[in-house]
């Protein structure tokens, strides 16, 4: 299949211009003015002339098919791959969990069998380390070796999720040692834990009190740990899903002094705020995420974390649970309520309208934030995350001028709400090509479950 792209506005992290692009089988192959008269006989054209042509976006923060809190995740590899194309993501990043007990490979297996014949995108795998003796140490060196580069470990979630700090240690010791990443939630879940329990025995069972019984101390004081961790292990650290000045204020501090610390936010930290748990009713269970929303002065800290690079990705943390019979497992009891929301279909979207339309970063930062810099981050680029000859041919066609209203009722996730229900946004994914093959096209789905590849990824550089 041999496709040409005319006249289209070329976006990468680092560049800017009009030009053609060809296409051939999974690869970009030529980029240049006026290629049909050099190229010969091409199967398909398309005309993105008035549109920005840029690399599809990389999520690297998603949960499919998650056991979690007695259900599961409502988007499985299938429809939440879908739903990602559809607003513009060509590759996800997922987390594989290992459970007590577990060889990391026996626990990689079953999210290969998930993903396997489902997914209609390239996906790759974080692993979550629960159980990590001596013994299974020398098991993230052979991750590493088949590509799963990546660890998260777990400051939060006592007798589910949680690890000690000795085990962080060994953990960024061995992974550092390899070339291997460890992805970070850090909050200091055992102080959460004391307070969850008092607000419980105080009768305090409404969803705002899954926000305020996690503070934002808790969230820095775990980041601050994690780092100062990382740094005896003499290795990097990847703070998952910041959401706070506090926290911010580490990372940028330990960069300051030059440490290899990399951080990510969400749309939801930087759009949306504590004032959506005083919703009437249960609907603050909609927004019962971990970290939770937080004041709305966070947002801007937030934003300039983006500008000066402090914060590298923005990914989404989808993880979406239905109202109906999910999020009401906690209507008597906020600390049950399936902690998590979707947003994996509207993150280049909202990013777009909310940062670039806003003047709060130009178009270059918008294709690193949500393309470029996670592909370099987790061993990705220049195969995905960029627009190159030589590149996998992972391309959005964006429409900078089009509008469209975000509803529940029109989105390709598989959840009964929608986060930002009738927000009006400017930028909209039109045409979606994943390794060459159309996928979207006119909010039209031309893709197929399977086609996506399993993405073995390099070491961290």
């Amino acid at each position: 299949m041999r496709t040409l792209i005319k006249n289209g506005h070329i976006v990468t992290a680092v560049d800017s211009y009009t030009a053609d692009l060809l296409v051939d089988g999974e690869t970009i192959v030529m980029i240049g003015k006026d290629l049909s008269a050099v190229v010969g006989t091409v199967d398909k054209t398309i005309d993105a002339t008035g549109k920005l042509v840029i690399p599809g976006g990389i999520d690297p923060h998603t949960h499919m098919d998650l056991p979690f809190g007695g259900t599961a995740s409502a988007d499985d590899f299938e429809t939440g791959t879908r739903a990602a194309a559809f607003g513009g993501t060509t590759t996800i990043i997922d987390f594989a969990v290992q459970y007590k007990g577990q060889a990391l490979n026996e626990a990689l297996d079953v999210w290969f069998a998930k993903a396997q014949g489902k997914a209609v995108a390239d996906y790759g795998f974080h692993m979550i380390c629960t159980d990590l003796p001596d013994e299974r140490l020398p098991e993230l060196k052979a991750l590493i070796d088949q590509g799963v580069s990546s660890f998260k470990l777990f400051m939060a979630y006592p007798g589910v999720f949680l690890v000690d700090d000795g085990t962080i240690f060994k953990a960024m010791t061995a992974a550092g040692e390899h070339g291997g990443l460890i992805c970070m939630h850090a909050e200091n879940g055992v102080v959460i834990d004391v307070l969850v329990k008092r607000a419980l025995a105080a009768g305090y069972t409404a969803p705002k009190y899954h926000a305020l019984t996690r503070p934002t101390k808790a969230e820095a004081e775990g980041v601050h740990r994690a780092i100062a961790i990382a740094e005896m292990a003499n290795s990097p650290v990847y703070i998952v899903h910041l959401s706070c000045h506090d926290a911010l204020k580490e990372v940028q501090h330990a960069r300051d002094l030059g440490l290899p610390a990399f951080a990510e936010t969400c749309p939801q930290y930087l759009l949306l705020d504590y004032s959506y748990y005083e919703k009437e009713g249960f609907e603050g269970a909609k927004y019962v995420m971990t970290p939770p929303l937080r004041d709305r002065e966070n947002q801007e800290q937030l934003w300039k974390g983006l500008r000066s690079n402090d914060l590298q990705v923005i990914s989404t943390d989808h993880c979406p649970f239905c109202m109906k019979e999910q999020k009401e497992l906690g209507r008597d009891d906020f600390s049950k309520i399936p902690n998590g929301g979707p947003g994996v279909e509207n993150r280049m979207s909202l990013i777009y309208h909310h940062g670039v339309n806003a003047g709060r970063i130009n178009l270059n930062r918008f294709v690193e934030l949500t393309s470029t810099a996670a592909a370099k981050i987790f061993g990705l680029f220049p195969r995905k995350g960029t627009i190159a000859v030589g590149s996998d041919a992972d391309i959005v066609i964006f429409d900078p001028n089009r509008e469209q209203t975000i509803s529940a009722a029109t989105h390709h996730m598989r959840v009964d709400y929608s986060a930002y229900e009738g927000w009006t946004v400017k930028g909209v994914t039109e045409i979606v090509l994943s390794r060459g093959n159309v996928i979207v096209e006119n909010g039209e789905w031309k893709g197929k479950a399977g086609a996506g590849r399993f993405v073995k990824r390099g070491t961290f550089a």
